[in-house]
């Protein structure tokens, strides 16, 4: 569980000036304004604050609203229609609203009819939240933490618990905003919302969500977690993992205790998981953070690297548990379950190479594998990619070679990688089509056999240079 910032407790917000000055206005207005959501949730965990939402109370009309912020910055209506407004003011983006009623009246996350009502009490506007954490308000003018639903007490205790039963049901996706919190915070369920969650799971309520919401919970969950594996396990828990039928089959399926004496194919994913996240985590400690879609890339990727053992797993005679073939199996799975989140081709695509090859760091190791396999790696992933996969596959298990914390074959592959120029892309070509013509040679198909021909040398260093194989060229395809 994250470490609670005592401080948070009886500290005020601190907040833009801007916010101030304009809360200062709408007092003179006989309206309040109060920060509201993650923000003040995150300010009570010690966490940095990047967005603000500020609700106003007392107010008779979003034109009112409009017209006060006008003064202070520009106003952009989108969001008007659902009583929020965007407020922008040197450089910095703020959202405003009115309370609002909220009616369920068709399917859906747009299926509700809304309407703002500024004369709404603080605990009655917040009843329609998600859960406690995210139900505490900061009222800026008073000062003052409001908290009607005991927010603060479940982040002490570490605790997700939803408001409300009735408003909590009519929108499926708090299911996945729930195990993405509890991953994010290494917070617990409390039993009534576990309760309520797997109803909603049973009755089928989460069939009706778009993969785009569920996606973003997701990647939420990825990205801000430092255990990963305590939201996956949150949905084994609740059922959650029956629409991703991938990984649901990894659950008990038996390897080998030689290898993986940590129990089975789930146990070891959820271990590369964290893993994972770790590495990710202090890349970014030592100053070397990685762009969002890249760290998404190795935590899918290790994510799915197993699943082919659930089709692949066998028991010899002798009781030895093999997967043979399981690198191969997953990548159409991982396919599958991929797309099911995303229509996010060039990346669902950019995946596969890293579950295909997983295993190619330890095997080209224990091969003292020469320069032209660890080339020809590289011509089907990039090598750096696959040895940051490949580790966290070899330290997510509780081998003594594991708990070491060191993965000798994959520092072996990359420093042989870098010296060969390899490590994330394929040697470079010596000859081009361009050069073959002025050969003499007129472009056919024959273009292709020759290029390849002389590429295959290169990788086996028996072509080093342009002028050696320009000679080569001569010699077996120019007629003299």
């Amino acid at each position: 569980m994250l470490n609670v910032r005592r401080l948070g407790y009886n500290s005020a917000m601190k907040l833009p000036e801007i916010l101030q000055n304009i809360s200062h206005t709408l007092t003179r207005h006989h309206a309040r304004a109060i920060i509201v959501g993650g923000s003040v949730r995150d300010h009570f965990l010690g966490l940095p604050i990047k967005d603000y939402d500020i609700e106003v109370y007392g107010l008779s009309s979003m034109e009112s609203l409009e017209e006060i912020l006008s003064h202070f910055g520009s106003v952009n209506l989108v969001g008007k229609s659902f009583g929020v407004l965007k407020f922008s003011h040197a450089g910095e983006e703020y959202d405003f609203s009115l309370p609002r009623r909220e009616q369920k009246v068709g399917e859906g996350h747009r299926g509700f009819d809304v309407r703002v009502d500024g004369s709404m009490s603080f605990e009655e506007a917040s009843r329609r939240r998600d859960f406690t954490i995210n139900a505490i308000g900061y009222e800026i003018e008073a000062d003052r933490f409001l908290d009607p639903f005991g927010g603060r007490a479940d982040i002490r205790k570490g605790v997700i618990r939803h408001i409300d039963d009735k408003t909590f049901v009519e929108d499926p996706l708090r299911v996945y905003r729930a195990v993405q919190f509890g991953g994010r915070f290494g917070y617990r369920l409390a039993e009534s919302t576990k309760v309520l969650c797997r109803q909603m799971v049973d009755s089928g309520m989460l069939e009706s969500l778009p993969k785009e919401r569920i996606y973003v919970e997701w990647k939420k969950l990825l990205l801000k977690s430092r255990k990963p594996s305590i939201g996956f396990e949150m949905m084994k828990e609740l059922g959650v993992l029956h629409y991703f039928p991938e990984l649901e089959a990894l659950i008990g399926v038996a390897q080998d205790p030689k290898y993986h004496p940590e129990g089975d194919v789930w146990i070891h994913t959820m271990m590369c998981l964290d893993v994972m996240a770790d590495q990710i985590a202090k890349c970014r400690e030592q100053g070397a953070d990685i762009e969002e879609r890249q760290k998404l890339k190795y935590l899918f990727a290790i994510l799915c690297h197993d699943l082919g053992k659930a089709t692949t797993t066998t028991f010899d005679d002798d009781g030895r548990i093999r997967a043979i073939g399981h690198e191969e199996a997953g990548v159409e799975r991982t396919g599958t379950m991929m797309y099911r989140l995303t229509n996010a081709h060039d990346f669902i695509e950019s995946i596969l190479p890293l579950v295909a090859y997983h295993l190619r760091p330890s095997q080209l190791y224990r091969a003292h594998a020469g320069n032209k396999a660890i080339r020809k790696l590289a011509l089907k992933v990039n090598i750096e990619e696959l040895v940051m996969v490949a580790r966290a596959d070899f330290l997510g298990r509780t081998t003594p070679e594991a708990l070491s914390g060191e993965y000798k074959a994959g520092e072996w592959l990359l420093e042989r990688a870098r010296e060969l120029k390899v490590e994330r892309k394929p040697m470079e070509k010596l000859l081009q089509g361009r050069d073959l013509i002025a050969l003499g040679l007129k472009p056919s198909e024959q273009f292709k056999v020759i290029l390849n021909e002389v590429y295959e040398l290169q990788l086996s260093d028996r072509l080093t240079t342009k002028e050696q194989a320009l000679e080569y060229v001569r010699e077996r395809f120019v007629r003299h």
